[in-house]
This record gives structure tokens, C-alpha cells and sequence, in this order.
């Protein structure tokens, strides 16, 4: 839970000096993109679920 939370906070400071210098944000733009990047994330804990350590 720590991990998650100071991931929020780092994105949240980084989306926030992106903001602040008006530069695109390095994240996909489109709902599809995010849900992608989910995806690939759901796949590595399940295979780290049945197979890894």
C-alpha cells in the first residue's frame, strides 16, 4: 500500500511540474492507452501469481 500511495503522490508532482511548464504529459492521451498499460500490468501479477517467487 506504501508503494501505491508514494506512486500517486510522485505522479501527481509530476503531472503538476509537466502543467506548470505547459509540456505534454508522457502518458498515453486516450483511454485505450491506459487501459493497455492495466493490462499489461494485470498480466504480470498473474503470471508472478502461478509462477513466480
Amino acid at each position: 500500500m506504501r508503494e501505491i500511495l508514494l506512486s500517486l503522490i510522485t505522479g501527481g508532482i509530476v503531472g503538476f511540474v509537466f502543467a506548470l511548464f505547459k509540456l505534454p504529459i508522457p502518458a498515453p492521451p486516450v483511454l485505450s492507452g491506459v487501459i493497455g498499460i492495466v493490462g499489461v500490468y494485470g498480466g504480470y501479477k498473474i503470471f508472478m501469481h502461478f509462477f513466480g517467487a
